[in-house]
């Protein structure tokens, strides 16, 4: 049976809260934050108002060798400028939870992502983690907090 893995990233933001808030709790944001090559679009019905527990996000991306995937989260838990979680409930993981937290520091805000995820296909997934999938989310936030740095500065 395949793991359950574990990502933590933590970036500073030299703004207020509620503006680290309202960047990164709307999905329209996600395509800007994301690279170019992963062709990400969010297709669910564009939503203007705040985020809340039991929307459904949909999406299409295409992570390896231009092939579309179908990917759908939940968000299932919103504490309003502290935290989100969103869950994967289609698409390409076994297993997808992520937390996004925001903390108020000297200077700015804390902004903690932690992921947990798992592949299918047991064995095959680990090794497929270890090759490549690891490596890619790895890339994606390292993408990400290069264009928070560019959005926002540093502290």
């Amino acid at each position: 049976m395949s793991r359950v893995y574990q990502i933590k990233k933590e970036q500073f933001l030299p703004v207020s809260l509620a503006q680290a808030w309202d960047f990164f709790s709307r999905p329209a944001n996600l395509k800007i934050i994301t690279p170019a090559y992963m062709n990400f679009t969010v297709t669910s019905e564009p939503w203007e108002g705040s985020m809340y527990p039991g929307q459904l996000i949909e999406y299409k991306v295409k992570p390896l060798l231009g092939i579309p995937l179908y990917w759908m989260t939940e968000i299932t838990h919103v504490q309003e400028q502290v935290f989100f979680v969103d869950e994967q409930r289609y698409g390409p993981y076994s297993f997808w939870h992520h937390q996004h937290h925001f903390e108020t520091v000297p200077g700015g805000v804390k902004m903690t992502d932690r992921v947990h995820y798992k592949i299918p296909f047991w064995l095959l997934g680990d090794i497929a983690n270890t090759l490549l999938v690891r490596k890619q989310l790895e890339q994606i936030f390292a993408f990400r907090f290069q264009k928070a740095v560019e959005i926002f500065g540093t502290i």
